[in-house]
């Protein structure tokens, strides 16, 4: 289990304040609300895309706080997969092993078994050497994720990752992120504000309101 002791953080007149909020080490941690309660704002600051004016982040004996936001270890899967379009699927996975290697230290070897195993397990085959750019929705999704847990993070963050596909690639991406989440063991945090994106996955729903975590229960 990971805890965030705290995280504060001023967006104008709007505050992002959560205390003790546990993420388990298996399964997914929902957290769920409606737009504009603050579930992107705490995924960006816990990613450290935006700096919190105040965070404490227990995961094992590290607190994130302290440790630089490339050595952090944490995955992100954004709602449009932000890709590179002028690469290959393939060349969009790589670049984030080189990024593992230089950062994390894994191995060449380790990145290089990873590409191998994801291409496959998402079925990305076909398209591993199509330019990003000509991929179909679901198949970016499904480079996004290989992207995001190439490098073996601690933590892998949703954002909305279902949201900008039809309803046949969104039920086949949930069922296939519910799968291979399982398979992998890897903790995840789901930023949705869609009940029906919960489905099927096991582990605990965190609501947010106003930049506050208000109530929790269990995910099943």
């Amino acid at each position: 289990m990971s805890l965030v002791k705290v995280l504060k953080h001023q967006y104008g007149d709007f505050e992002i304040d959560i205390r003790n909020w546990e993420i388990p080490d298996h399964g997914v941690t929902a957290l769920w609300g409606p737009s504009g309660s603050g579930k992107s704002s705490v995924l960006r600051l816990l990613l450290g895309l935006d700096p919190a004016n105040q965070l404490s982040w227990l995961v094992g004996s590290d607190d994130l706080a302290a440790v630089p936001v490339p050595m952090r270890r944490l995955g992100i899967v954004f709602q449009h997969g932000e890709l590179f379009g002028h690469m290959t699927a393939r060349e969009n996975i790589e670049f984030a092993g080189d990024a593992a290697v230089k950062t994390r230290g894994l191995k060449v070897s380790r990145v290089e078994e990873n590409t191998e195993r994801f291409i496959e397990r998402l079925r990305l085959n076909a398209a591993a050497d199509r330019p990003a750019s000509l991929l179909s929705g679901g198949e970016r999704q499904r480079v996004a994720l290989a992207r995001a847990l190439i490098g073996e993070p601690r933590v892998l963050f949703l954002d909305e990752p279902f949201s900008a596909l039809d309803a046949e690639n969104r039920t086949e991406a949930r069922e296939l992120v519910r799968s291979v989440l399982g398979e992998l063991g890897t903790p995840a945090v789901l930023v949705t504000h869609d009940a029906s994106d919960l489905a099927g996955f096991s582990g605990k729903i965190s609501r947010i309101e106003n930049g506050r975590i208000v109530s929790e229960k269990a995910l099943t």
